[in-house]
């Protein structure tokens, strides 16, 4: 595990008195003294009680988790390693030495799996299917499992993070980090952690509708770009069989009652011309987005061979000057010394 003072534990909290005191006794217990709460504006006296409980407190200048979480990284923290959660008491201290092993064997980006040690109460029914459908979509369209991308309880380094490009201002962000992951080819660890109930008394900041409706629409804008295929297949798909069910629907009504939908059938024909257009863009952007990545991936390789050779002239060129006869004047003032 890194060395603690090498760690920063950031805390981004809105309305959070209820708890945050006792998540930043619970780390200080843990031994970590760089505690990081980013509060967004709470009016219940939430950065006071962190201060109180040995926190340093930042106000955030915007508004929502993604921005709070920039911000804090590119303004606050001078630590190269970070550990972020929630302030809702909902993970616990006691985890944080497993979150933080992979960053020592490699990894840039750790992702506690909630799912692995959920206790009674901690996620209603409703929220646990849909935290499931989010992660379904997520492996299928991009092509990895994280097991669960809307954790809140992450550990990255920050280099790390300054190669992602994240837009998002709320709970959209988990989803961002994660594409962002296998966009940009950071190392990720998945690891068990538990997940406890909300402490009574305390409220969510989570809208279940909403939220989950803003994280379905990044995880498909995200998929663009790390996906093309499908983000414009599935629409040219969808238009595509809108316009097939149309069309036989005319077809069946001409054949059998002798009724003409002049209408309908243009309008069967301009979906399943949209449809397959956006199908076949689908298709030359995966294809170009390939080639892009067959192109980095080279001129990667290329960089480091090139590193990898001039370290190599570099080795030879000392153990030359190691070797070489010293200059005449050197050697006359060696014998006469000798």
């Amino acid at each position: 595990m890194p060395p603690l003072d090498s760690v920063c534990v950031l805390i981004p909290t809105y309305n959070e008195a209820e708890t945050i005191g006792r998540v930043v006794e619970n780390f200080r217990e843990e031994g970590f003294e760089n505690i990081l709460v980013i509060d967004g504006g709470s009016e219940d006296g939430t950065a006071e009680v962190a201060e109180e409980r040995g926190a340093r407190v930042a106000m955030q200048s915007g508004s929502g988790k993604g921005q709070a979480i920039r911000e804090a990284v590119e303004y606050h923290i001078d630590a190269p390693y970070v550990l972020m959660l929630d302030g809702d008491a909902t993970y616990r201290a006691e985890d944080a030495q497993a979150m933080l092993e992979p960053l020592d064997e490699g990894y840039e980006h750790v992702i506690g799996d909630r799912f692995a040690d959920m206790r009674d109460g901690a996620m209603t029914k409703f929220n646990q299917i849909g935290n499931g459908i989010v992660n379904d979509a997520f492996a299928a369209i991009h092509g990895q499992n994280f097991e669960d991308i809307l954790s809140g309880y992450r550990a990255f380094t920050r280099e790390s993070f300054s190669r992602m490009t994240l837009t998002a201002d709320g709970f959209g962000v988990e989803t961002e980090m994660a594409v962002e992951c296998i966009k940009r080819n950071i190392k990720t660890a998945v690891v068990p952690i538990a997940y406890l109930p909300r402490p009574s008394g305390s409220d969510t900041n989570l809208r279940p509708i909403r939220d989950g409706g803003i994280i379905f629409l990044e995880l498909y804008r995200r998929a663009k770009t790390n996906n093309p295929l499908f983000y414009f297949g599935s629409v040219g798909g969808i238009s595509t069989l809108i316009g097939i069910l149309v069309a036989v629907y005319v077809a069946v009504e001409w054949v059998t009652v002798r009724v003409s939908h002049e209408v309908l059938a243009v309008v069967a024909a301009g979906a399943i011309l949209f449809g397959v257009q956006l199908l076949m863009f689908g298709v030359l952007s995966d294809l170009i987005l390939t080639l892009h990545r067959d192109t980095l991936r080279k001129i990667d390789d290329e960089f480091e061979s090139s590193e990898s050779g001039e370290t190599t002239r570099a080795a030879k060129r000392a153990d030359a000057a190691e070797d070489a006869p010293a200059p005449d004047g050197e050697t006359v003032e060696r014998t006469n010394r000798g």
